[in-house]
């Protein structure tokens, strides 16, 4: 029997409209397909030597997962037939949850509430690639957490260049291990004010339920989106906890044209086994 700690359930957010994807970019060369799949902004589809997500969920498969939801939009039906018809996956059960507009990540994950149900369970970015050391961090927590990691090391480790990385979330954590605050694209005053080791959310998050209330009751941020930050910000604030752990490997980003082919080469030996 697995430890009561150990989790099986992984909501991916897959919906995003892509809009950097979609753009082009001067000097980079695209194969046909990939040319069509980033058009279409949905990065998970992108192929990178197969489809991006096989690698994500081959991944989740081997750290221990079993059940993945992934939010998608009414018109991604493309994607629930890939791997109803073309892949069909038996190491790990397929599930899918329709978030009707780009509403934020918050909104993503609450359209995910089925799913999730009375479970504790993983949520990540579909244009992402974990590596197996955050997978296994997430298990370890043995309670709602994150994986945070080191910005040099994403910089010196992932294909993220240093510019990019100041656009992300920044996390403070407290002398216990827990989370204390997450500052939000830090501008360079902020940042400066932060720990020498600036440690960076990637959106790798251990929730129980109590996260679903958050982002049902969280505002709409300045973008007009109900953000995933926000909503664990406000869980908090209504004392709950969020155990951090930090990994200093590299994260694969696939948000850009311009990623692709880096990220084509970092996977080229990577077995996929759905």
């Amino acid at each position: 029997m697995k430890d009561a700690a150990y989790i099986t359930k992984c909501v991916i957010l897959a919906r995003g409209l892509g809009t950097r994807m979609r753009r082009q970019e001067a000097g980079v060369a695209l194969d046909a397909s990939q040319s069509a799949a980033a058009d279409t902004g949905l990065k998970a589809m992108i192929p990178v030597g197969r489809p991006f997500l096989d690698y994500v969920l081959s991944g989740l498969a081997d750290a221990g997962f079993q059940q993945v939801c992934l939010v998608i939009g009414p018109e991604h039906e493309a994607v629930r037939e890939y791997y109803a018809t073309t892949v069909r996956p038996r190491r790990i059960q397929l599930d899918f949850a329709i978030q009707q507009g780009p509403l934020g990540t918050a909104n993503a994950v609450l359209a995910a509430e089925e799913f999730g149900a009375t479970d504790q369970f993983l949520v990540i970015n579909s244009d992402n690639y974990y590596p197996p050391e955050a997978l296994s961090s997430i298990q370890s927590l043995r309670q709602p957490g994150t994986v945070l990691f080191p910005a040099e090391a994403l910089v010196s480790k992932s294909n993220i260049p240093e510019e990019r990385i100041r656009a992300f979330a920044y996390c403070v954590v407290d002398r216990d291990g827990f989370l204390a605050n997450i500052v939000e694209k830090p501008d360079s005053v902020k940042t400066a004010h932060l720990e020498a080791e600036k440690l960076v959310s990637m959106n790798c998050w251990r929730f129980g339920p109590v996260i679903f209330d958050a982002c049902r009751e969280v505002p709409r941020s300045s973008r007009g989106e109900y953000e995933l930050p926000q909503a664990v910000r406000l869980a908090m604030r209504r004392g709950v906890k969020f155990k951090v752990a930090i990994c200093g490997t590299g994260v694969l980003d696939l948000s850009r044209r311009s990623d692709i082919a880096e990220v084509a080469t970092r996977l080229h030996n990577v077995e996929v086994h759905l």
